[in-house]
């Protein structure tokens, strides 16, 4: 009974977001995994991760949290919130470009606009990581990477479709990854693995 009077509580409306975020159509080359989503920042929350597999090479990873808070939250401007994670080794010369953290920030921007995602409030961070090894490290070299964390509020614009922010969210994955955009016409077949 204490399972089933916890099901009646959930908002219809986050019940639908969260089935929209499962039927989302992904990048093919995005293998996801529903998550135990974090229990302190919103009375709802839906969570996958996700990775970026190309042959038997991991080249992304990330997590895309869907948050709902039926009350409004003033800091979103709204009733769900979008949050995100994604990173992906890069090369050491491509660490040192000034101009990649804003290339990164982009990436999410115009991966929500292809995807007809409607947002508003976007916040975030990019950082960029270069370690060099020294010493009896000094044999593994230079390391680097690139770490989006970026959260955005969904409009409830028609038609609102939360899945369409987690189409986004995998194609940044991909982009962070390297890879280039699908062509046009192209539809992902869809790959996930389960519940972990």
């Amino acid at each position: 009974m204490g399972a089933r009077s916890e099901i009646d509580r959930t908002p219809a409306q986050f019940v639908a977001a969260v089935e929209q975020v499962r039927r989302a159509v992904l990048r093919p080359e995005v293998v996801v995994d529903e998550v135990p989503a974090p229990q302190r920042i919103a009375p709802h929350a839906f969570a996958v991760s996700g990775d970026v597999l190309v042959g038997d090479d991991e080249l992304a990873t990330g997590r895309f949290i869907l948050l709902h808070d039926p009350a409004g939250n003033d800091a979103w401007g709204g009733t769900f919130r979008c949050v995100t994670f994604a990173r992906a080794d890069i090369e050491a010369d491509m660490a040192a470009d000034p101009m990649l953290p804003s290339v990164g920030w982009s990436w999410l921007t115009e991966a929500l606009d292809a995807h007809g995602g409607e947002y508003a409030a976007p916040s975030g961070s990019v950082t960029v990581i270069r370690s060099e090894g020294f010493g009896e490290m000094e044999a593994d070299g230079s390391d680097a990477q690139i770490e989006v964390r970026a959260s955005w509020t969904p409009l409830d614009v028609p038609p609102s479709d939360k899945g369409s922010h987690a189409a986004a969210w995998s194609n940044l994955l991909c982009a962070i990854a390297g890879l280039p955009p699908l062509a046009s016409g192209v539809i992902p077949l869809q790959r996930r693995r389960g519940v972990r």
